[in-house]
């Protein structure tokens, strides 16, 4: 049985565009597309200026046609649609549990269409909510661009490690290079040294699993900056976050580092969902 792959779809170029990136990975990883639109008819009228009760009809149509059109790239899965009615962020939440999915794709300026599902809050509310892996592309990412490089950078927190397996799998499908980002914000020499622990725990893994990758270390005063810093610098394709990372004193007035990445990255960017636990590092 394929993994499923789940996009949220509210036909923007932003949305259309995280779909495209989802072909791309979904074929790689011998994954199905499900796509999802949600109705909200206090906002769906605009779009078509139609009767609300024709919306949904539309709406199935635009889906099919989607379908029909990628199915045709996708040579290792299937791709089908669902729709749903309500809140964007808990209907999508929802669907990943329902059918069990392997990674939810969403882009983040949808502006056009129902309302702009995909920005800020909403994006973040999605990541927070859901504890499947989630990637989020800005709108402009050039479709072309296949995955060549990943930033994955390491802090001093336990939850840090738990991205390295599907940050490893990704980077297996594309054999792609995953620059292992060693990032200090302090200079407690014991902190530090976590840091470097981690990053020696990440390299063993990703020797077992035959990935290539280089080992860099970045003084980091704004985490979600200096990462999206060095990311641009070496032409990355992907950055690789948990949703719960250590907070500089910079990070206070500017909010979380993962929903400041999410907002603000110009590359995709793989949020993961910190457990509340670890046992080990294992696919």
């Amino acid at each position: 049985m394929n993994k499923i792959i789940l996009v949220g779809i509210d036909f923007s170029d932003c949305s259309v565009n995280a779909l495209e990136h989802a072909v791309s990975l979904a074929d790689k990883a011998h994954a199905d597309i499900k796509m999802l639109w949600v109705n909200k008819p206090d906002n769906t009228r605009n779009l078509y200026d139609i009767a609300s009760d024709e919306v949904l009809l539309e709406a199935e149509k635009r889906l099919q046609g989607m379908a029909s059109k990628y199915q045709a790239r996708l040579t290792n899965g299937k791709i089908d649609f669902i729709t749903r009615k309500g809140k964007v962020y808990k209907e999508l939440v929802a669907a990943a549990e329902e059918f069990d999915v392997f990674l939810i794709m969403i882009g983040t300026h949808g502006s056009s269409g129902f309302e702009e599902f995909w920005i800020g809050s909403n994006a973040n509310r999605i990541v927070t909510a859901t504890e499947r892996p989630v990637i989020t592309i800005r709108g402009g990412v050039d479709i072309n661009r296949t995955i060549e490089r990943i930033v994955m950078p390491i802090d001093s927190t336990l939850e840090s490690r738990q991205k390295i397996p599907i940050t490893a799998l990704i980077a297996k499908y594309y054999n792609a290079e995953v620059h292992v980002l060693a990032t200090h914000i302090t200079t407690v020499k014991d902190v530090r040294e976590r840091i470097m622990e981690y990053i020696k725990q990440a390299e063993r893994y990703l020797e077992e699993n035959q990935i290539r990758f280089v080992i860099k270390e970045i003084e980091a005063g704004n985490i979600s900056d200096s990462v999206i810093e060095y990311a641009t610098a070496v032409n990355a394709n992907l950055i690789s976050i948990m949703d719960e990372q250590e907070k500089a004193a910079a990070n206070i007035w500017l909010g979380p580092y993962a929903q400041q990445m999410v907002n603000h990255s110009p590359i995709p960017v793989l949020v993961v969902h910190a457990k509340n636990y670890i046992a080990g590092i294992a696919m």
